[in-house]
């Protein structure tokens, strides 16, 4: 049953979503405690994590880095130009290549799962590009970005951080040493984060529902389109690179699934005006829907096949 629950997380983030759209006084006052959500939400990730996951992926350490390589090269490029050609005002701009430079989606180890993928690849490229990402992300988004706007980026290293390392460490050595505790509640966690991932995107939207309706169109697609080439882009990529096909649905995962309440809770800290974290709200139901439909389809094919 929770199984079932968890599979269909795109589902409750559209139902989140709407939801905060028709009523948005019942997730604008979580505007306050999005750090804290995140945090939740970067914990539970850690307690996924064991030692063991490293230890089997960097048997082959090559297509780990050739995964995390393609996740900080293509997205952020992605964003940037989809955010240059599209014309984007400058506060949906920024919060797109924001978004796009950040790490791996919390999300992406269910959807390589029901797709077919390498499950320990995706852990490992995941919690990598998270620690990566805390000097990547501010440094991709100042070049990127910087033209536009002043991006604080020693405030932002400071805070990846924090919200970041962290409750992932913590997490990873919960796990570590209590393992038995973790493992009975480990079927409840990615619910967890689902539910602070809705929570999040909730508030974001149902405060900026006027602004979002301006512009709903646009942002959308400038949204679809860097994800679509993130998940394009990384399975073409790897399979240039000789990567198997379980592999390569691997990357393409990792690389077009982005750490969207990240973003948000960046863009919402960082930076003055109020629209900025709005793609990156949108940005958590658009990897999910293209995400979960790869997976179908990849599943459907592998059963054709045999």
């Amino acid at each position: 049953m929770l199984a079932r629950l968890n599979n269909a997380f795109a589902l409750w983030l559209a139902i989140g979503l709407i939801w905060a759209w028709l009523v948005p006084a019942h997730f604008i006052w979580f505007r306050a405690y999005i750090p804290q959500g995140l945090g939740i939400i970067m914990l539970g990730m850690g307690l996924t994590l064991r030692f063991a996951d490293f230890r089997d992926a960097l048997r082959t350490p090559w297509i780990a880095l050739v995964g995390i390589g393609l996740q900080f090269v293509i997205m952020p490029l992605a964003g940037w130009s989809v955010a240059t050609l599209l014309q984007l005002p400058p506060p949906f701009a920024v919060g797109l290549i924001l978004v796009a430079c950040c790490p791996g989606g919390t999300a992406s180890n269910v959807i390589t799962h029901l797709a077919g993928g390498n499950l320990p690849l995706s852990v490992l490229m995941t919690a990598c590009s998270t620690f990566a990402a805390v000097g990547l992300t501010p440094l991709l988004t100042d070049l990127l970005a910087g033209a536009q706007v002043p991006v604080p980026v020693g405030d932002m290293l400071l805070d990846m951080a924090t919200v970041v390392v962290l409750p992932v460490l913590a997490g990873l050595l919960l796990n570590h040493f209590l393992g038995n505790v973790v493992r009975r509640i480990e079927p409840v966690t990615p619910l967890v984060s689902i539910f602070f991932i809705i929570l999040i995107v909730g508030a974001i939207v149902g405060a900026q529902k006027k602004a979002i309706s301006e512009s709903a169109l646009l942002l959308l697609a400038a949204v679809f389109l860097v994800h679509g080439l993130g998940f394009g882009l990384g399975y073409v990529l790897a399979r240039v690179f000789k990567l198997p096909e379980r592999d390569a649905r691997t990357v393409s995962i990792e690389v077009g699934m982005q750490n969207s309440g990240l973003g948000a809770k960046l863009a919402a800290t960082h930076f003055a005006n109020p629209l900025t974290p709005v793609p990156a709200a949108l940005s958590a139901v658009c990897h999910c829907v293209i995400g979960s439909s790869l997976a179908a389809w990849w599943r459907r094919r592998a059963a054709s096949s045999k």
